[in-house]
């Protein structure tokens, strides 16, 4: 997973350069890779496309703070969900896991949640069962493990 952070605007043409040389492999193993692009005034459809390209996942992040798109991009959904809560045992309550599972169901079986934001609704990834990471991560750190389990548990 590869972050860009949101010091500086994105230029396209060097993230293009950057993502054409990650490696494919590594000692003989396949590789994919997933960029968190953190900077919500350069991020836009084209950088899906660029993206989906290069077979490289974006990072859906569910946060007020960082780039929050949906577009699937490569046959991997990398997930960061940022919206635990200290105040709720799982971190996340019972319904709210309940459609994080049934997104995580859907990526997984080749579709795309329909609930989602996306940065190009014209388009969509090719229907083809992906695999799925789910991240709890930030917000109420102490509730993470919790809302993991209780995710797990409903897949």
């Amino acid at each position: 997973m590869w972050q860009i952070e949101p010091s500086a605007p994105i230029d396209r043409d060097d993230l293009a350069a950057f993502l054409a040389l990650l490696p494919a492999t590594a000692d003989g193993r396949p590789l994919r890779h997933v960029l968190d692009l953190r900077d919500a005034a350069s991020v836009d459809a084209e950088h899906v496309a660029l993206l989906r390209r290069h077979g490289i996942a974006a990072v859906f992040t569910d946060s007020d703070e960082h780039p929050s798109f949906a577009d699937v991009t490569a046959d991997v959904v990398y997930a960061r969900l940022m919206r635990s809560r200290e105040d709720v045992a799982t971190g996340y309550p019972p319904r709210e896991l309940d459609r994080w599972a049934e997104r995580a169901r859907t990526w997984a079986g080749g579709g795309e949640p329909d609930d989602l934001p996306k940065l190009d609704p014209s388009t969509s990834a090719p229907r083809q069962p992906r695999d799925v990471f789910v991240f709890f991560i930030a917000a109420a750190k102490a509730r993470n493990p919790a809302a993991a389990m209780a995710l797990l548990a409903r897949l």
